[in-house]
């Protein structure tokens, strides 16, 4: 009975042991979006081979069915950051140097400026003005009478 056991529990860590040895088919996790492995791109292909973060080896996996990848994918603009000069450059045409040349460009000038307005002259004031200046008490153009109230 302990020889059956002891069988048993063999079998089953080998199988488990021995299936991490085998080949993966990579199936991509977002659609469109590739998963390259080495500048190889191995979606829907089988990888043999231990690898990953978790081993301790860096033993090179095997791919089966993968295509290569461009380092830089073509994507019909200049972007200087690639390092890669661009594909054409300008389609410059030198004119002759007996051609007719155009009328020369009327001559146009504008200009801002800024100054405080003339104030009229004020009278002085006088040279010993009173000391006390008494305002009109009845009437006037602002002056309204109290009221009855209060007289």
């Amino acid at each position: 009975m302990r020889f059956a056991t002891a069988l048993l529990i063999f079998i089953g860590t080998a199988s488990a042991a021995a299936a991490s040895e085998g080949f993966e088919i990579v199936i991509p996790q977002r659609p469109g979006v590739p998963v390259v492995i080495n500048g190889i791109d191995a979606s829907y292909a089988v990888v043999e081979g231990q690898y990953g973060l978790g081993r301790g080896n860096y033993m090179q996996p095997t791919i089966y069915g993968g295509r290569p990848v461009e380092p830089e994918p073509y994507v019909g603009h200049y972007y200087p950051t690639l390092g890669a000069k661009p594909g054409y450059g300008r389609m410059e045409i030198e004119p002759p140097a007996d051609r007719k040349l155009p009328k020369p460009a009327e001559s146009y000038s504008r200009s801002w400026g800024a100054q405080s307005q003339m104030q009229p002259a004020q009278p002085e004031p006088p040279m010993y003005p009173p000391a006390v200046i008494l305002a009109p008490r009845d009437g006037g153009p602002f002056y309204d009478s109290p009221p009855a109230y209060r007289r």
